[in-house]
């Protein structure tokens, strides 16, 4: 009888630890069901940078489990959809592709546009301000329509211009609202100090800051190199030669190549992953400043919610100046748009 008590008592021992094992990871399950339910990106506008952040987002391990891509031409987003299908034996995690139409709008974590007019060999950014903001109020109107409540990621030039438009077209609130702002300048800045130094861009610490344009500036005074003064290991002469080459990186590509896409797909998978994975990560995005109400590139907290708040670099008087300027180039900017 003891023996049996015995027998019983364990038996019902493993039963509850079964048991609640079961329940646990069925609750995990579940939880990480629902997450990825929620996790679809719509990307307008399929040009050269459209798909260079949809083939990135493919070939990185995201939590984007469904892609849908809207744009004009829709017979060439059949072949890219198909050519995007055939790649998913060798991704590294599952997606459903599709061609998509606004009505995905509504359930999307991410609408991303990179639609407009493309920048022109000799174009600056600010030139594209008219053409790109009438572009941007047809397609926002047509997304707001229906229904979307997630997160507006642009890439469009002007940058800081088309972010603004956005929030103003769509009504949603600021944080909703991101532009890539100058995470590519970032990018390319780690990328020249590294390869200078050959030390590892992670330990690169230095932003580009202000408009996604010609008035941009690294603000040299808070950049280091792990926990030592970037002066201490480049000159004030070598590190404007820097500034400046990461200044004209656009147009050097441009006139090589004829347009930049890959840098800005890689970042803006960046963002998304930032996003989708509610990092709480610093990135130095468009985001919208209250003082100046425009949207300005700037290191942002980034996580599930989109833009938690902006980090101010700590700047001495030439880089103030240097930020005030950039700032009412994006006021002349947002002001020239003829409604």
């Amino acid at each position: 009888l003891v023996e049996l008590h015995n027998f019983q008592k364990d038996n019902f021992q493993e039963h509850v630890i079964c048991s609640f094992f079961f329940i646990y990871f069925s609750f995990l399950c579940i939880i990480n069901i629902g997450d990825k339910m929620k996790n679809k990106v719509v990307i307008i506008g399929c040009g050269n940078v459209g798909m260079s952040y949809a083939y990135a987002l493919l070939n990185q391990k995201t939590r984007v489990n469904e892609l849908a891509l809207i744009d004009l031409d829709e017979k060439r987003i059949e072949g890219e959809v198909m050519d995007l299908n055939h790649c998913l034996p060798f991704a590294p995690t599952p997606m459903t592709i599709k061609k998509g139409s606004y009505e995905d709008c509504s359930d999307a974590t991410i609408v991303m546009i990179a639609a407009g007019a493309n920048q022109n060999p000799g174009e600056t950014r600010m030139d594209l301000i008219n053409k790109n903001s009438k572009i941007f109020k047809e397609i926002v109107t047509k997304v707001m329509e229906n229904g979307f409540n997630g997160i507006f990621l642009i890439a469009t030039n002007p940058l800081d211009v088309m972010t603004y438009v956005t929030w103003k077209y769509s009504g949603l609130p600021h944080h909703k609202i991101i532009g890539s702002g100058t995470i590519l300048d970032t990018a390319r800045l780690r990328y020249m100090i590294s390869e200078k130094l050959n030390i590892s861009t992670r330990n690169i610490h230095a932003y580009v800051i202000g408009e996604h344009g010609d008035s941009e500036f690294v603000p040299w005074s808070s950049a280091q190199v792990g926990t030592q003064d970037i002066k201490d290991f480049i000159s004030e002469e070598e590190l404007n030669q820097i500034s400046e080459k990461v200044r004209n990186a656009a147009y050097e590509i441009i006139n090589r190549k004829g347009a930049t896409y890959y840098g800005i797909g890689m970042c803006l998978v960046r963002i998304t992953n930032a996003i989708l994975s509610d990092e709480n990560s610093i990135i130095t995005v468009s985001s919208y400043d209250k003082t100046n109400d425009i949207f300005v590139g700037g290191a942002t907290i980034i996580n599930k919610n989109g833009c938690k708040e902006r980090m101010y670099i700590k700047l001495n008087e030439e880089e103030t100046k240097k930020l005030e300027k950039s700032i009412s180039i994006i006021k002349d900017a947002i002001n020239s748009i003829e409604e």
